[in-house]
């Protein structure tokens, strides 16, 4: 065994940005620093377009409210420190803050996958058995839904830094990622961090399989019921209800499986390439729900038109 008297703990960790790109990080941060801004703006639309609508005071458009929110943390959590490394190089990360933001990254993550079953149980309960909606989805369900996905996934995160904060780090500092992401940080560690990754994974594949299963369940139920419509007119109303919800969880999803599948088994994939799709699949996703559900939702598409031209005709379509 090392004597630890003869090594000193880093303080901080040197992070690179995106390896081999260095010389266009001026230019990388602009898309960057225009996604997040748009992540800001368009989910604070959605809030205050929801709060100020009456008819939007329903189980689906709270899960909406807090999927924004969530979303806003997110990008928050992740573009400023992104934007001081391409733009004022700073590279340096305090030891605990980096872990403080590993912890928050991953911890919005899971609620985000929480918050998009919770809306896949909304959409069946209101195609599938519609005459139970309003005492199955009553305003106490859906807060504790939330905190459920909220409390669920600060325990399953914890452990992480907990037991990163446990490795010795002795000389490797530099992660060659754009924020602290946990298996970069856990590859650095000067000891043994077989039950880091194997916890670190199991975490990632037990929300991907429970939750993506949980959806699925939903969606085969909703297309069942779907189905059985006699009116084609029916049929095409009810699943117009689902298209929203259909494309969120494939921005959302869709990046994030393939940064996970590249990070581990991805061995040919340049590393630059997998952090720009690491780092964009938590920028893309929080900009890109609140256009889908603005154009694809009509009471929000009408109030917001309403907002900001309020001498426009609403559409009756």
């Amino acid at each position: 065994m090392a004597d630890n008297s003869t090594h000193h703990y880093i303080s901080s960790f040197f992070l690179v940005g995106i390896p081999g790109l260095q010389d266009f990080h001026c230019w990388i941060g602009l898309p960057v620093c225009l996604l997040f801004v748009l992540t800001l703006l368009g989910n604070s639309v959605i809030i205050i377009t929801i709060k100020l609508e009456p008819s939007l005071h329903q189980p689906m458009y709270f899960f909406l409210c807090m999927l924004a929110m969530n979303d806003m943390a997110l990008a928050s959590s992740t573009a400023p420190k992104m934007l001081g490394i391409f733009w004022l190089d700073a590279h340096r990360f305090d030891f605990n803050i980096c872990l403080a933001q590993m912890y928050f990254i991953h911890t919005f993550c899971i609620i985000e996958s929480a918050l998009l079953v919770a809306m896949a149980f909304d959409r069946y309960v209101a195609i599938c058995i519609p005459l139970r909606y309003t005492t199955v989805l009553t305003t106490t369900m859906v807060i504790k839904m939330g905190l459920a996905g909220t409390i669920r996934a600060i325990l399953m995160v914890l452990p992480c830094p907990l037991l990163i904060k446990r490795l010795p780090y002795y000389t490797k500092h530099v992660i060659n990622h754009a924020y602290c992401e946990h298996m970069a940080v856990v590859k650095l560690a000067s000891a043994n961090t077989l039950i880091n990754r194997a916890y670190g994974i199991s975490v990632a594949l037990s929300v991907m399989v429970l939750d993506l299963g949980l959806i699925a369940t939903s969606y085969i139920k909703i297309l069942q019921s779907v189905f059985r419509l006699s009116s084609q007119n029916a049929r095409s109303k009810a699943l117009s209800t689902c298209a929203a919800h259909v494309c969120t969880i494939l921005v959302s999803y869709t990046p994030a499986l393939f940064s996970f599948l590249t990070h581990r088994i991805g061995k040919k994939v340049p590393p630059s390439i997998h952090i720009i799709f690491a780092s964009f699949y938590l920028l893309v996703p929080p900009t890109v729900n609140p256009l889908v559900y603005g154009v694809k939702t009509k009471q929000i598409r009408d109030r917001v038109v309403g907002l900001f031209f309020p001498n426009k005709e609403i559409s009756e379509n």
